[in-house]
């Protein structure tokens, strides 16, 4: 019997085996065990040290400062944080935020809280690729605008923001900008050294690392980024992230790090022809449709609509593999895309849209087990599709 194929590695990434030895190592008696700020014995101080061995690797991967990186339990925190933080601390200033309508939930919710409490914001529409247009960021600023946040690569389409030219666009103007990179991180070379992105969230679940942990890179040259905590307590992280640190998942993240900072191109460029194979092949049935942008995306995200087919049927249809409909964290509702909505798309297509997501653990096998079993069960479900009836004789669909 065929294990399920796993095609979804956008939503996480199982936890490498070289990552999960070094977790385990971290976890027992005979381990790195102990509390960090202990630092009168040696077990607080192996774990204090581990910590700053995964802080050197975590800024390698970005080439920042290692004091520059924060710890946060993920990617979401790490958003809460620099938006949150960012505009208390710069309140004097300005209460003005600028972000876009396709990024994820957890800077859109962050955005719609900061708006109940005093911040005006600013969602900028996105092009019909996915691409935020300079023009539209450059024509929202104002004066009074505090912070800029667009994350690098969506994690519904793959499709790739222009981050080296709205970031010169905010810092000629004195604007902070922030990044989500919790899906490019790992994946596409980022160099702080270079960008002008002042605070960055990383997420170690997304580059084959345990869940519950993350960072955020706060810049300290040229200027230092001031932020206010979100949490209070043991003055960890210095003062900007109380609580314990969890050496052990620290420590699996410095390691997923490392990882992906050696291998990141030879894994890049054979995730890039799984993708590619995939796509031809989707493109031999009719009416299929790209949603994105067709060269500035990610190797590991193809997001395909199927004409004349519901998404929620063809997922149905193949339940050994697993796909998605978006991004995990809206799964549950049958809404369509936001992501899909703000670029022009219609909502049928909308419905229709499938992601597929490939990673470092997936082979030509599963690829070529996974056209297969899609091609059949779009070919029968179309045979079974009004819709699909209407588009063969031309009738444009409309949705109540």
């Amino acid at each position: 019997m065929r294990l399920p194929i796993y095609l979804d590695y956008a939503a996480t990434t199982p936890v490498d085996p070289r990552v999960a030895a070094l977790l385990g190592r971290h976890l027992t008696r005979d381990g790195v065990f102990g509390n960090p700020s202990s630092t009168t014995h040696i077990f607080g101080r192996q774990a204090a040290q581990a910590i700053e061995t995964a802080r050197n690797q975590a800024a390698a991967l970005i080439n920042a400062n290692p004091q520059e990186i924060i710890w946060t339990s993920g990617a979401t925190e790490a958003n809460n944080l620099a938006l949150i933080g960012a505009m208390r601390a710069q309140a004097r200033r300005g209460q003005h935020l600028l972000t876009s309508k396709t990024e994820h939930k957890a800077v859109l919710d962050v955005c719609r809280w900061l708006e109940r409490n005093g911040c005006t914001v600013t969602y900028l529409d996105p092009g019909p690729d996915g691409r935020i247009p300079l023009e539209r960021v450059a024509a929202a600023l104002r004066p009074d605008t505090v912070l800029v946040s667009l994350m690098c690569v969506n994690n519904e389409t793959g499709v790739i923001h222009e981050l080296a030219a709205i970031g010169a666009l905010t810092r000629e103007r004195g604007i902070l900008l922030h990044t989500d990179a919790a899906q490019s991180a790992g994946k596409l070379p980022i160099d702080l050294q270079t960008l002008p992105i002042d605070l960055l969230s990383l997420s170690a679940h997304k580059m084959y690392g345990p869940k519950g942990i993350g960072a955020l890179y706060v810049r300290q040259r040229p200027v230092r980024v001031r932020l206010e905590p979100l949490l209070y307590g043991g003055g960890q992280e210095r003062g900007l992230r109380a609580g314990t640190l969890p050496a052990h998942q620290i420590a699996a993240m410095g390691e997923a790090c490392r990882i992906a900072h050696s291998e990141m191109d030879a894994e890049q460029t054979r995730i890039r022809q799984l993708r590619d194979q995939l796509w031809q092949a989707f493109t031999r049935l009719d009416a299929v449709e790209l949603n994105g942008h067709p060269q500035q995306n990610i190797a590991g995200i193809l997001n395909v609509s199927f004409t004349g087919i519901a998404a929620e049927a063809l997922l149905a249809a193949v339940p050994d593999i697993a796909i998605s409909m978006g991004s995990a964290c809206t799964s549950a509702s049958y809404e369509p895309s936001h992501v899909l909505r703000a670029m022009g798309i219609d909502e049928i297509r909308a419905r229709g849209a499938i992601r597929f997501s490939l990673g470092r653990f997936t082979t030509v096998e599963d690829i070529n087990y996974t056209v297969h079993a899609v091609t059949a069960a779009v070919n029968r479900l179309r045979e079974l599709s009004p819709l699909w009836e209407d588009h063969q004789r031309g009738v444009k669909t409309e949705v109540d």
